[in-house]
């Protein structure tokens, strides 16, 4: 059997090209901090969702976070190992309350108005920035006038008055969206002055100009042609966003501003035992946890997609970087680091270079 000589050879791996998205998403699963932050997110967010349940969905811990238990080990935590959690592995607030479900509520309200917050947030951040980016002139001036406003009124303040209407007006879950979607309307203010900028350089490149000669409409230019050439500074921005909204919320439900009792949040568990620090001090343990933990995470994984989207602002090994610049091409693109064909044996070392120290 003969093999036609126009038949095509299969190309190699090593000379296939990626795509964007398997670049970023490459870079990011190589970024350690961020993909544990990705997996302890995600266990948090299991964990909290499933234990108690939400709305209707029951969940499979035996008590609920409103229920009256009789005191078990003084409302110590009886957790003693992994395995071993007790009745209540966080032990029990002063009326009798199990603390474990108590934490899980209030890590669902913080992450629920989160989220909400990192939504709309981000709606008005991208679309007031990308309006007057583009169009300039009266529009960008009426709508950066307007960002200003908001900027200067201290966002604490503003987001307790707005917390105050929220809870007055709506009660549950209802109340936690609602809350989550007022702040989340003055929140904005960041991301769309980050959105401008970047619609304000990219309006002026060449494939813009290529769009409006082909006769494509303001509308499709912002969203099809310009948005997806900011999208990496988008996705960060409001990831960051999304961690301020925690702390935001987290403290206007200590100040007693935020989600109202009987339903709790973590800001509100740590307000309400704060007379109990000396003498059970595990109710400020657990919330804190939560929080450090869910602000970290986020933070983390903000870094990781930074750093995916935009490579150069990664910090490089210096050797690394003074042997990528005198030999180009020995770096893998979508990680950033040297590309293992390309060198000597099991030792890596470079190609006919010495090794060179800091």
């Amino acid at each position: 059997m003969t093999t036609s000589p126009t038949a095509k050879k299969p190309v190699p791996d090593e000379v296939k090209g990626l795509s964007q998205g398997a670049i970023v998403r490459k870079r990011f699963l190589g970024n350690t901090p961020a993909v544990i932050s990705m997996v302890v997110f995600a266990g948090i967010l299991v964990l909290a969702f499933t234990s108690i349940g939400f709305g209707s969905i029951p969940g499979w811990w035996k008590y609920g976070f409103t229920g009256f238990t009789p005191e078990t080990n003084s409302g110590a935590p009886t957790v003693t190992g992994p395995f071993s959690w007790g009745d209540h592995p966080f032990g029990q607030d002063r009326i009798g309350r199990d603390y474990f479900a108590m934490t899980m509520r209030g890590t669902q309200q913080s992450i629920v108005i989160m989220f909400i917050i990192g939504i709309v947030g981000g709606f008005f951040g991208v679309v007031i920035g990308a309006v007057s980016g583009y169009f300039r002139g009266m529009t960008e001036a009426v709508l950066m006038r307007l960002t200003d406003v908001i900027i200067i009124i201290p966002l604490l303040i503003l987001a307790a008055v707005i917390g105050q209407v929220a809870g007055g007006a709506v009660s549950g879950n209802l109340a936690t969206i609602a809350l989550g979607g007022f702040i989340g309307l003055v929140i904005w203010t960041g991301l769309a002055r980050l959105v401008r900028g970047e619609f304000l350089t990219l309006r002026e490149r060449e494939f813009v100009d290529a769009a409006r000669i082909a006769g494509a409409s303001n509308v499709r230019i912002i969203f099809k042609h310009i948005l997806p050439n900011a999208v990496g500074t988008i996705i960060v921005n409001v990831t960051l966003l999304m961690s301020s909204a925690i702390l935001l919320e987290t403290g206007l439900s200590y100040l007693g501003l935020g989600v109202k009792a009987p339903d709790v949040s973590l800001g509100s568990l740590i307000s309400n035992n704060q007379e109990a620090f000396t003498t059970r001090p595990w109710l400020f343990w657990f919330p804190g946890l939560f929080i450090v933990l869910i602000c970290l995470c986020i933070n983390f994984i903000g870094d990781g997609l930074r750093d995916a989207f935009d490579p150069r602002q990664k910090k490089f090994n210096s050797r690394t970087a003074r042997l990528a610049a005198s030999h180009p091409g020995l770096l893998d693109p979508a990680t950033t680091q040297p590309v293992e064909s390309r060198f000597d044996g099991p030792g890596g070392a470079w190609p006919g270079i010495e090794e060179q120290r800091d």
